[in-house]
């Protein structure tokens, strides 16, 4: 059986990665929230989680997990924000412990971006912080084109812009594995593919170059498994596909570019790691194409920043937000 990047992100290639990066933040990360509510959208129930004060002087952050077919607990270190502000995260409809009625007519981006409005209504948010990293930065730069009154700032992480700009990043990464490697990859998305394992395998070392660099912190695998239901394998090949380096999904002709000219570029922050397969050099032409917008970089970080440098990226946040706070 062939594995895709939900298993590796998963934790099943721990093994083959570098010790956690969250050993510091273990004391600070918050398992269990302090409210949890089932909030109703298009096509089902969405699960959220609270940790900290709603009503507290500063304004909440919420963050997309991405995919498509993610969940919120790769978002966790996050929560070592909840002391300053409150942290939302919620798993998106087919995802997690949301509702997976896995219906195609859900699967639009518009209904996807519609589910942050919706959490917004339930918990009564008058303004805040909206981020998501990958395909939960395609959300964010989506929800912040709406311009929503409110929107304290806007969080764009390592993300899918438009899917051309996306499989051409994947592609001149892939041409700088090694020879070996690379030709597999190319075989492996062809109709008479090498066997899973040689795919695998290959597919991983690219993962560990561009993807995520180093392991889940301790419990993240147990508290993942605990979702009563998981049906993002589903959503993630129907929207995107089954191949790493081709989108034969309804994703495959996406183009949010256009939406970069409808974003508020002072309240903007783009970000991405220094080894990212949402290449540094891509994100920043996207954010100088954002009057006013702000870029950066974390060193030593791939696509997987809040598992690679998070206590890089929260001060980075903090900072971020402190900075727009105010209306």
């Amino acid at each position: 059986m062939k594995l895709g990047r939900r298993a590796f992100l998963g934790g099943m290639a721990a093994g083959t990665l570098a010790a956690p990066a969250w050993a510091r933040l273990r004391d600070e990360i918050l398992f269990k929230p302090d409210r949890e509510l089932m909030v109703p959208v298009e096509g089902g129930s969405v699960y959220v989680r609270v940790n900290g004060d709603l009503k507290g002087p500063r304004p909440p952050l919420i963050y997309a997990h991405g995919g498509p077919g993610g969940d919120h607990s790769g978002l966790l270190p996050l929560t070592a924000l909840a002391s300053e502000r409150a942290v939302i995260l919620w798993d998106q409809l087919d995802s997690g412990r949301s509702d997976a009625p896995l219906d195609p007519k859900n699967w639009r981006v518009s209904r996807f971006v519609d589910e942050i409005d919706r959490i917004r209504d339930a918990l009564g948010i008058a303004r805040w912080h909206v981020g998501g990293g990958s395909w939960g930065g395609t959300l964010a730069i989506e929800y912040g084109a709406r311009r929503r009154p409110g929107t304290a700032s806007l969080i764009v992480q390592s993300p899918l812009v438009s899917t051309k700009s996306w499989i051409a990043d994947a592609d001149l990464l892939r041409s700088r594995m090694p020879a070996d490697t690379r030709a597999t990859l190319e075989k492996c998305d062809t109709a008479a593919p090498p066997p899973a394992q040689a795919c695998n395998a290959a597919t991983w070392e690219f993962y560990r170059r561009y993807v995520i660099r180093s392991q889940r912190a301790d419990g993240v695998a147990a508290y993942r498994a605990r979702a009563p239901r998981d049906a993002g394998d589903t959503l993630y090949n129907r929207m995107w596909g089954k191949a790493e380096f081709v989108a034969t999904g309804t994703l495959r002709d996406y183009d949010g570019e256009p939406l970069l000219a409808k974003l508020d570029g002072p309240r903007t922050l783009f970000v991405c790691g220094e080894y990212d397969e949402a290449r540094p050099e891509t994100v920043a032409k996207f954010a100088a194409r954002v009057p006013g917008a702000t870029f950066r970089e974390v060193t030593g970080s791939a696509h997987s920043i809040l598992s690679d440098r998070p206590e890089a990226y929260l001060a980075l946040l903090r900072a971020w937000m402190a900075r727009h706070d105010g209306a």
